[in-house]
């Protein structure tokens, strides 16, 4: 290291006290080290750290501080302390059984042994790790959540694309805006193709499939499904002799894209989803075996087919037992809440991750997901709704058993679950550990003048710091 000035010239002579302040600016833990390693003073450098936790550091060696693993970290920062500064991770056992406490060591010799009252003594200057472990902590966790997400969405992905390549009804995706098709099905490119050679349908454009592309039916479907609504079926015919078609237009958003799903099918057969599921074993297996309950009912929402899934969910024998019976009898927290999801679907066509309640015959109940759609079945309308168990999933900070909510969106989450006394008795508990926590840190913890404060006799506050498990009240601080 080049220096430009002698250091003298910089820091003069230091007393100790001044030594000290400087010591304690450049890191949170100083250890003052006699030449054999013991600990001869211990300076702290942050307000926020317990002069307890270093107390019984001194008159120690410093390697009887820390632990096993740490132990020979520590013994080559003595033997380097004379060169120089190099940082070491050293781990001291926590004495309230929870983890290590992690410290990033750097030990410097004050003067070589033999030469004045500090020969041979060293300096540790430690920097404390905790935040950056509990943030490490925090990343790794992050990783593992986005991990799994990745991979539920690479097996979405998967199924949609096992789907969408082995289903017997012709299916294009196309883009809203510019009608260019995006991705056609191999049973697409069959039907337009009428016997002739596979013809490449990604790329092009949808009118240019039709004989008739500026047909007025035609152009009033495109409109109707571009403005999120369902159209109805086209009769119209293919170009190039194609034959005549039915078409079914219905449009969704992706990665803030407007896409439309356009069906096709030959006149005669008329395009709905049960039927397809109906046609296609593969589609059917999929249905009765997906992990996620699916459920199609009447508009009115009498289950008309319900997969092994929801069956379990609801803690039922057979599907049997839940074909005919309304659906509300096993999802939502109340009598009202599963017509407004049904009344929302027929109006809006769909909807996504709506959160409610599903009860089992057995009396279990399950926080689930919802997303519906509309549809329809030879003419009539029809329902159907996905239903994913969310119950188990990690919440990115959990809350501790018997802790209160802490927000008014969470009090609401309570309405049709616990009844109306009771939140407003919850409540008033809440509110009355907020005020009580609030005085108590204005005061810094005086007691005597945190219930002057909320107007509370001394014994009254105490009474309900009891109740609500807050604090040591063996001391009195008043």
């Amino acid at each position: 290291m080049k220096r430009r000035t002698a250091p003298r010239a910089v820091v003069g002579d230091l007393d100790a006290a001044t030594a000290q302040r400087v010591v304690a600016a450049a890191s949170d833990v100083a250890l003052l080290l006699d030449p054999h390693g013991v600990i001869q003073d211990v300076v702290i450098g942050r307000d926020d750290l317990d002069p307890v936790l270093v107390a019984d550091w001194i008159g120690q060696p410093w390697t009887e501080t820390v632990t096993v693993e740490s132990r020979a970290k520590v013994e080559s920062l003595l033997r380097d302390a004379a060169g120089p500064p190099r940082w070491r991770q050293v781990n001291h056992p926590s004495t309230g059984g929870g983890s290590d406490w992690p410290i990033l060591y750097s030990a410097v010799q004050i003067a070589p042994p033999g030469r004045g009252k500090t020969a041979g003594r060293t300096i540790a200057f430690g920097r404390d790790l905790r935040a950056t472990e509990a943030l490490q902590l925090r990343l790794i966790e992050a990783q593992q959540a986005m991990e799994r997400d990745y991979w539920r969405f690479r097996q979405a992905e998967t199924r949609y694309r096992h789907l969408f390549q082995a289903s017997s009804e012709a299916v294009l995706i196309v883009d809203a805006g510019s009608l260019r098709i995006l991705e056609a099905n191999p049973a697409a490119v069959a039907l337009v193709s009428n016997g002739g050679g596979p013809r490449r349908l990604a790329g092009g454009s949808l009118t240019a499939l039709f004989e008739a592309p500026n047909s007025k039916p035609l152009q009033a479907a495109l409109a109707a499904a571009r403005s999120a609504r369902r159209a109805e079926v086209v009769r119209t015919a293919l170009s190039d002799g194609g034959g005549r078609v039915g078409v079914s237009m219905s449009s969704f958003r992706q990665d803030d894209a407007s896409l439309l799903l356009v069906r096709l099918s030959r006149l005669g057969t008329e395009p709905s989803p049960l039927a397809a599921v109906t046609e296609s074993s593969m589609l059917l297996d999929f249905v009765r075996n997906s992990p996620d309950a699916l459920v199609f009912t009447d508009n009115e929402g009498r289950i008309q087919m319900a997969n092994a899934s929801f069956v379990a969910l609801a803690q039922l024998g057979s599907e049997e037992q839940a074909r005919g019976e309304p659906l509300d009898r096993w999802l939502g927290r109340t009598g009202v809440e599963l017509g407004v999801l049904i009344q929302t679907v027929r109006q809006r066509g769909s909807m996504r991750l709506f959160s409610t309640l599903l009860r089992g015959e057995d009396g279990a109940t399950a926080e689930v997901e919802v997303s519906a759609s509309a549809t329809t079945q030879d003419g009539k309308p029809m329902l159907a709704f996905a239903v994913r168990d969310v119950g188990r999933r990690l919440s990115a900070e959990p809350r501790a058993a018997g802790e209160l909510p802490r927000s008014a969106g969470e009090l609401t989450e309570l309405v049709g679950r616990v009844p109306l006394k009771d939140i407003v008795g919850e409540t008033t508990d809440l509110i009355e550990q907020l005020c009580i926590e609030t005085a108590l840190k204005m005061t810094s913890d005086n007691r005597a003048s945190a219930a002057q404060m909320l107007g509370l006799s001394r014994q009254s506050l105490y009474v309900k710091l009891r109740r609500h498990g807050m604090g040591d009240l063996g001391d009195d601080e008043g």
